[in-house]
């Protein structure tokens, strides 16, 4: 069961134009939404979950018109947004069980194996009895999932999961979202490029609120490779360098710039190849050399 987008555009009242035309085809599996913050992401995670409506367009889950058949679609989402309010000082299966009624599980027994079953699955289960405004970020957004969870969904919206999640955090989250992704769209809104690298089968990189690539993660590396260059240099050199070649990203390494070059052809013997990585497919979307056969010079977009 496919999650079909088509042609979708939202103008704001401020005359701010977050989406343009978008088309997409997500499958069953876990789908990443890659661009920078202000791309247009949250706008299209909000319209998918029925929060807001698109001017223009069409979306589908299977049978179900999102657009018009919101009670339908509500009854099998899943919606973990960027940032979600919880009550402190109530214990993570007092809030839970509270959602499950909210969502219509009505006998007390039933309630009680749902929300064990949900704590074990998102690692919250010794946690259980603390309150909530003592958990870290990482377990406020598994218990986030766990609340998504309630009613199985179909379609499950993940808004930035793991901005602010330090590593360990991060880990334990993207394992939970694998898990997910088993019997479910999984629909990953991020501007990590790594969670993307490292989870998603199928992806697609919006900027001002259009897609400038759909396609899969390990088909688009492999695309640039014998394209992608590095070479390390002092931070003065860079100006020349950029104007003589297409910089697609630059980073400090050890007190100097490294930079990578996107070329069909090895730009001069100071240059090393670099086998390319999803990152590097980021940065030359975004630059706009998708495609491109020759070395035009672009802006370097520092890391």
């Amino acid at each position: 069961m496919d999650l079909t987008i088509r042609n979708v555009s939202k103008t704001y009242a401020n005359g701010t134009q977050a989406l343009r035309n978008v088309s997409l085809t997500i499958p069953p599996g876990m789908y990443g939404l890659l661009g920078p913050n202000g791309a247009g992401k949250s706008t299209l995670m909000r319209i998918l979950a029925t929060l807001q409506e698109p001017d223009t367009g069409e979306i589908h889950l299977g049978g179900i018109d999102v657009v018009r058949q919101k009670h339908e679609l509500r009854g099998t989402l899943g919606y973990l947004p960027q940032e979600f309010g919880v009550y402190p000082n109530m214990r993570a299966e007092e809030l839970l069980d509270y959602f499950a009624l909210l969502e219509g599980i009505r006998g007390r027994l039933a309630r009680r194996e749902v929300v064990e079953r949900l704590l074990r699955q998102t690692n919250l289960w010794d946690m259980r009895r603390q309150k909530l405004g003592g958990f870290s970020g990482g377990m406020r957004q598994r218990f986030g999932v766990a609340v998504a969870l309630l009613g199985n969904p179909r379609l499950m919206i993940v808004d930035e999961p793991t901005a602010g999640l330090d590593p360990a955090e991060r880990v334990r989250f993207l394992n939970l979202l694998s898990e997910l992704g088993e019997n479910s769209v999984v629909l990953l809104s991020t501007h990590i490029v790594e969670d993307v690298e490292e989870l998603c089968t199928h992806m697609a990189v919006v900027n001002r609120g259009e897609i400038l690539l759909e396609g899969e993660p390990l088909r688009e590396v492999q695309a640039l490779s014998g394209h992608i260059w590095r070479r390390l240099i002092t931070r003065n050199e860079l100006p020349v360098l950029e104007q003589n070649h297409a910089v697609i990203s630059t980073k400090m390494l050890g007190g100097r710039t490294l930079v990578h070059v996107y070329s069909p052809e090895q730009p001069s013997h100071a240059f090393e190849p670099v086998e390319p990585d999803l990152e590097d497919v980021y940065f030359t979307v975004m630059a706009g050399l998708r495609g491109q056969s020759v070395n035009q010079p672009q802006p370097a977009l520092a890391l």
